[in-house]
């Protein structure tokens, strides 16, 4: 069985071989597990089920100073955060559109790299990445605090941008398409640690719909719904699941009770992620994070879920905690390279 059909299983409420996993590292984390395992190419000791494709948050360019441009215009400072940034400044310094142009969802850029990716992995499960999809996309743009007071003051302007976002994000979904993807992965951080960032109310009002339409695009495909989502978001599920989520991420045990959800919602929706990149993995022992590993297979073993970190690992992580979840994924007795 390949990893393709065994991540089908699980997204489909069925009980699999084993479970699946998919986990990705921070630059700093990066650069400890390369230098541990001696090898530029750590697909062969990851063993990844999920094959990430497209390019999430917009390819950058390089503007000098620490400072990078995504396709959107928006510049990103990198001097702290070396993997995305921090924005400066404000590409929709006032509520509207007038003047900006969205750039081409269609650039090569994003689709060219798929059919080589796919030649080489072809055993794994293919999702198309739309970072950044919605309310991130749209704060990059305009800026938090002054999305925040649109929301009150330009709702129609909200709506407006909202709406040409998923315009864009239809377009490249429909390109996507044209490949054998299995699904679509969009991102969208609409949490903190507690509760949501804009409340439950303005979500619905105005995120809740546009989900709605893209969602839409890609079941009507016969593909999969996914959703990487930071923070306590749980109070949405079921609003997600109605429009037809597949899979939710990051799952964070930090805000979540993760044992409560997989067995509440097996069947309806399965989880990605779960073990806790705030806790365990930077300040547990190796017998920690092998326990917690442990515990998250077993929960998984009826279906629902796909074990990961919370998130990306991050540089504070020891070395050996990161082999030591890695090593563990390898002892499942039913996985077979």
């Amino acid at each position: 069985m390949t990893k393709r059909e065994v991540v089908r299983m699980v997204l489909d409420g069925r009980k699999p071989p084993y479970v699946p996993w998919s986990y990705g590292f921070t630059k700093e984390a990066w650069d400890k597990i390369v230098e541990h395992y001696g090898a530029g190419d750590l697909e062969a000791v990851m063993q990844n089920h999920l094959l990430g494709l497209g390019n999430g948050v917009g390819f950058f360019e390089d503007i000098g100073n620490d400072c990078v441009r995504d396709v959107f215009g928006v510049v990103w400072d990198r001097s702290v955060d070396k993997d995305i940034g921090n924005v400066k400044g404000h590409v929709l310094p006032e509520p509207t559109l007038q003047g900006y142009s969205f750039p081409d969802p269609l650039n090569p850029r994003f689709f060219q790299d798929i059919p080589d990716a796919m030649a080489r992995y072809g055993d794994r499960f293919r999702v198309f990445s739309i970072g950044f999809s919605l309310y991130e996309r749209a704060w990059t743009m305009r800026g938090m605090e002054n999305l925040f007071y649109d929301f009150l003051d330009h709702p129609e302007f909200v709506r407006e941008l909202f709406d040409a976002i998923a315009e864009y994000n239809i377009a490249q979904v429909s390109e996507a398409l044209k490949y054998d993807i299995d699904g679509v992965y969009f991102g969208d951080d609409w949490g903190q640690q507690r509760g949501l960032q804009m409340g439950p109310e303005i979500w619905r009002e105005f995120i809740f719909p546009v989900l709605e339409k893209m969602y839409a695009v890609v079941r009507g495909a016969g593909k999969y719904v996914f959703i990487h989502s930071c923070g306590d978001v749980d109070e949405l599920f079921d609003d997600l699941v109605s429009i037809g989520l597949n899979c939710f991420n990051p799952f964070q045990p930090e805000v979540m009770d993760v044992e409560t959800l997989v067995k509440q919602y097996r069947g309806k929706l399965a989880f990605h992620g779960g073990m806790s990149t705030q806790r365990t993995l930077p300040f547990g022992s190796v017998a920690d994070v092998k326990a917690e590993t442990r515990k998250l297979l077993e929960l998984g073993a009826d279906g629902g879920y796909i074990f990961s970190p919370a998130h990306a690992v991050e540089g504070d992580v020891p070395i050996e905690n990161m082999v030591a979840f890695i090593e563990e994924l390898k002892l499942q007795s039913d996985f077979q390279e």
